[in-house]
């Protein structure tokens, strides 16, 4: 997980909030107003409606607030992994949003997924045991 991830507010615009991705090598941005998650941007998100050339419509007009998805999977920090992963692979999520106390506390992506799911099977042979042949 992503602690602490990066928001953006809803009024601002896919330039921005493009810009803000690309200098922070993010794909997934929450939208929050007042410290309230609202939703979600990803950059696919943006790719989408600006299309394949970023031309239209005006990347500077159209809002954040316009195309966010309201309907984020949202996840308590004390969620457990495995129920989490399992909802992601079977709703085709891509991020979750993790919460605390219903504050954004951080991402969780497909990303963090594959760190977690390589750490997992490295384990064994970090042990000291004889596994690593």
């Amino acid at each position: 997980m992503t602690a602490f991830p990066y928001s953006v507010q809803p009024n601002a615009s896919l330039h921005q909030a493009l810009d803000f991705m690309r200098e922070h090598d993010i794909r997934h941005l929450p939208v929050t107003r007042h410290d309230e998650l609202l939703g979600l941007i990803s950059d696919r998100d943006i790719k989408l409606v600006l299309g394949p050339d970023f031309a239209y419509p005006d990347p500077d007009k159209v809002t954040v607030g316009d195309i966010m998805r309201a309907d984020t999977y949202v996840v308590d920090l004390d969620a457990r992994l495995d129920n989490v992963l399992q909802h992601m692979a079977e709703h085709h999520v891509h991020a979750a949003v993790v919460t605390r106390q219903g504050k954004l506390a951080g991402m969780f992506t497909t990303s963090d997924a594959c760190r977690s799911f390589a750490a997992c099977l490295r384990e064994p042979f970090n042990s000291g045991g004889d596994a690593a042949a």
